[in-house]
């Protein structure tokens, strides 16, 4: 399967050519999750795809209509899922990640000197919850005060410049959360704000998040990303998840998947009722934030991002804002102190689609208005572009 084939495939998947999506929630179901390390990517990234994007919608759909949920999931990274999805997620990958928490937290806390292991964690993290429970929403500074164990003091580096005595309270709410105990609500401040009030998960998620036994549901969200990100490779699948090998070879085993060939002559899959051609959609421009969900699907980016890695990447691998053309990065963008947005071109487009990239800006700036977007990771073209 060849490059054009695939970025047509993005383009419509991901709903950034062809009819905008109408609703946040059937976006974030095209795209399986939406990335939320950072606060603005989730609005940024559903702004993009949407007809007519408006904060309040999705905010709606978050917090009182709770179609959309934000938890931990893949690669112990923050997202927000649809809610039918969040149970397959929370078995697929957060429980894992909360028995590895879990270990450490106990690890840090003995050697700060506090001995009473598993059984003291435990009891603090019922009387945590026992405490949300009784307020039914609470911040983290309230629920330290209901079970002030959580002021307790961890001793992190420091005999080094560095270290530091934080407290547990972010480290159990947290813990809390990956075991799908308690969510994230309502933000204290505006849409940009990652400071949340914390909720129990029986009052969020019907049901509950735990539904599903780990390998059925690594399965069905092996499902979920070949739908929106396939033909893709094992080690795609395997970086996204953060899963082992072992345990993507069990997903894709689970599903009927055909075997292609991509353009550079790697081996990879699709699941077998999508490998026919798609119409290729009208050509199309886009701006992607930081960290969009987008140019995350993949661990092999060379057919969309080319060479541009060392200007829109931080040293970590985490990408800052882009600037997309018909399924290429061509360039990346960032928003001034005074609120403008600007875009700098990596290689050369034709005249028309300059002049679409540089109304895609200018409508990005007026819908932003007065909020500030600063990309949590910061990147060597976003920082040279801001100042």
């Amino acid at each position: 399967m060849d490059n054009t084939e695939r970025r047509a495939r993005l383009g419509i998947r991901h709903r950034l050519a062809g009819p905008p999506a109408h609703d946040p929630v059937e976006v974030t179901r095209d795209l399986v999750v939406l990335h939320a390390t950072d606060a603005a990517t989730v609005y940024l990234g559903a702004a993009a795809r949407l007809h007519a994007p408006v904060i309040k919608d999705l905010e709606h759909a978050l917090y009182a209509d709770r179609t959309l949920i934000r938890m931990l999931g893949m690669r112990r990274t923050m997202f927000v899922a649809p809610v039918e999805h969040a149970p397959v997620v929370q078995a697929a990958c957060t429980d894992a990640i909360a028995v590895v928490q879990r270990k450490l937290l106990l690890k840090h806390l003995a050697e700060a000197g506090h001995d009473g292991g598993d059984p003291w964690l435990r009891d603090v993290e019922q009387a945590t919850l026992a405490a949300l429970v009784a307020r039914g929403s609470a911040t983290a500074s309230q629920l330290s005060a209901d079970e002030p164990r959580l002021r307790t003091q961890l001793s992190i580096d420091e005999d080094k410049p560095y270290g530091a005595a934080p407290a547990i309270t972010s480290r159990v709410l947290n813990l809390l959360s990956m075991q799908g105990l308690i969510v994230r609500g309502r933000p204290r401040g505006s849409w940009l704000s990652t400071q949340y009030e914390w909720a129990p998960a029986s009052a969020w998620v019907p049901g509950g998040l735990h539904q599903h036994d780990a390998a059925a549901a690594r399965v069905e969200l092996a499902r979920l990303w070949l739908a929106r990100f396939g033909p893709a490779t094992p080690a795609d699948l395997k970086w996204w998840a953060g899963w082992t090998g072992a345990q993507v070879k069990a997903a894709l085993a689970g599903l009927d998947v055909a075997s292609v060939t991509l353009e550079d002559g790697t081996a990879a899959v699709v699941l077998a009722d999508d490998v026919e051609p798609v119409v290729s959609p009208d050509p199309w421009v886009a701006l992607l934030p930081a960290l969009d969900p987008t140019i995350m699907g993949w661990v092999g980016r060379e057919w969309y991002l080319g060479p541009h890695s060392p200007a829109l990447f931080d040293r970590s691998g985490n990408p800052g804002p882009t600037v997309w053309v018909d399924g290429r990065v061509v360039g990346g963008w960032s928003q001034r102190p005074d609120g403008k947005v600007v875009h700098r071109l990596l290689e050369e487009v034709p005249a028309g689609t300059k002049k679409r990239i540089t109304t895609a800006a200018s409508e990005l700036e007026a819908w932003l208005g007065d909020a500030r977007v600063k990309p949590k990771f910061r990147t060597p073209l976003e920082r040279e572009l801001s100042a």
